[in-house]
Formats: structure tokens, sequence, C-alpha cells
């Protein structure tokens, strides 16, 4: 059997060297790519805190209370004048006010206005007559100007029977006009005056409790006036 010649030696080696070269070659190339670098993830920065400090809410402003006014309650008040000569009621309603003022004799008025709310008043009546007054707590300081005089008075608040009184009819054919104070206390210390047809003369006392009285032989009833 005859040897194979060097020359199929030199080929088999040269076969043999390429595969190798090949085989090597294909190694490198998967080691490569198992070396490559991991990119490290992105880090997120953190996203900014939103801010904890909220605007304040507007503050409710509350309007300053405006002093309130009001007519002065609805009262009567009654007294005497500075000097005892006369006596003098007043009746407040609603902001309106009617006084009487007499003597028990033969001068009277009755007076009539309104009632500011600081309590001031001023009363017009007849022949020129005025009064000006104040209320002041319980009780009423003022002036009544009549027939050229000025009288002073003090009238305070009055609970019934006190107070003002009146009654009108037509008695024996004469007007009768009759007008009472009745001052604080049991309702015994009256002032007043009747007037038939215009006449004026002392009035006989009403029973505080009813009102009734007895004008020439009449009976009567005395109301208890109001503005």
């Amino acid at each position: 059997m005859k040897r194979p010649g060097p020359v199929l030696t030199l080929l088999a080696g040269l076969v043999l060297g390429l595969f190798l070269l090949s085989l090597n070659a294909t190694t490198g190339t998967k080691s490569a790519s198992s070396s490559q670098v991991k990119v490290p993830a992105a880090s997120t920065s953190p996203s900014p805190k939103a801010s904890a400090t909220s605007s304040p809410s507007p503050t409710k402003t509350t309007a300053s209370p405006t002093p309130s006014k009001s007519a002065p309650p609805n009262a009567d008040y009654a007294g005497r004048t500075d000097d005892d000569s006369s006596a003098i009621a007043v009746s407040l309603r609603n902001g309106k006010a009617i006084a009487y003022f007499c003597d028990g004799h033969d001068k009277e008025s009755w007076l009539k206005g309104d009632v500011k709310d600081d309590g001031t008043m001023k009363l017009t009546g007849k022949n020129g007559s005025e009064l000006n007054g104040t209320l002041q707590g319980k009780r009423i300081r003022g002036t009544v100007d009549l027939e050229g005089q000025r009288y002073g008075f003090t009238a305070d608040k009055a609970v019934k029977p006190s107070g003002l009184y009146r009654a009108t009819a037509t008695v024996r054919g004469a007007q009768v006009d009759g007008g009472w104070v009745v001052l604080p206390g049991d309702g015994r210390d009256q002032v007043g005056i009747v007037n038939r047809d215009g006449e004026p003369s002392a009035a006989p006392d009403i029973d505080p409790e009813t009102g009734a009285v007895t004008i020439d032989g009449e009976q009567l009833t005395a109301e208890p006036v109001t503005p």
C-alpha cells in the first residue's frame, strides 16, 4: 500500500488550521458580545414636591354694627311742674306723643307731636303752647310754655291706673270735654279740668279702676289717651 504523499499531508494540515482559526474567530465574537458594559439605568430624578404651603383663604371681614336707632318705647308718664302748681301727663306710642297740661282750675293745654329716636320731643298745642322735653331713662324732663309763662316739669313712667284720661260727651245740651292727669300711686292723686262749652272748671275725680265719672248728674267714662 502506498503511503500519502507530503502534498496531501500539507493540505490536511492547512484545512485543520483553517477550521481552528474559524472556530477561534467565532468564540472571540461571542466573548466580545458578552463582555459589553451594561449601561446603568437612567436614574429618575425625584419629581419636585408640590408646595405644601397653601395660599391662605381670604379672611372674612365683619362689618362693624351700625348703631341701631329706634323709636322710644311705648309708655305713659305723669308728674308735676317744678313749682307744683300744675300736673302733666305724656303718652308715647310708636314715635308719637300726646300730652296734657292742667292746673286743675282754668289753665290747660293738649299738645301733640313727634318723638325723635334720641328721646327728644317738641309738642305743640292751641294758642302757641309748646312742650319741649327729653326722655331720660324712666322719666321725661322738660318745659311747657303756656300763656307767656314757662313751667319746668318732671314726669315719671306711669303704670295704670296712673296716666292720661279724657271724656267727651254732650250733657244737658252742653258739650263736655274733660281731661285728667292721674299721678303715680294708687290713682287717688288726680288733677283735671272739665270744659262745658269751652268754660273750664275743676273736674270731679274719676274712678281710677274704671274711669267712671259723674258730670252734671250724668255718668261718663274717661278713657286712657294715646297718640
